[in-house]
């Protein structure tokens, strides 16, 4: 079995100082670590249990696939907090049938990005019996 030991999503912006912007400035990411010099520097981001990095330069945005999923302590208070800070909502927050709130946000490039709040009742955080 492999061990990992830290895990990161690799992408690479058509602008990357746009998408330093708007993961550092707009989304309030915490800067994990910054490597290299000049506009397509590397900017590794904090994920919660895992890291975004931001690095190089593409001439096409990310394949219409690749999504980032980030959970939040409450997706109300960020839906307000993006709004004032200019961040287009694709899709205000809403119950899922699943029991998650989820909202959704895309950054520069069109890559999408669930916000989801996981409530006190689901499964994911409350297992009866255990």
């Amino acid at each position: 079995m492999v061990h990992v030991l830290s895990g990161r999503v690799l992408l690479r912006p058509t602008d990357p100082e746009r998408s330093r912007v708007f993961y550092g400035d707009q989304l309030g990411l915490a800067v994990y670590r910054e490597f290299g010099t000049g506009p397509e520097r590397g900017t590794v981001y904090f994920l919660g249990g895992g890291f975004l990095e931001l690095s190089g330069r593409s001439e096409a945005p990310p394949a219409a696939d690749v999504r980032l999923w980030l959970q939040v302590a409450d997706v109300t208070a960020a839906h307000a907090e993006l709004l004032a800070k200019g961040v287009e909502i694709v899709r205000p927050p809403v119950r899922e049938p699943w029991g998650l709130v989820e909202m959704w946000v895309a950054d520069p490039d069109g890559t999408p990005i669930v916000l989801v709040e996981v409530p006190a009742d689901h499964p994911i955080r409350y297992r009866p019996g255990i």
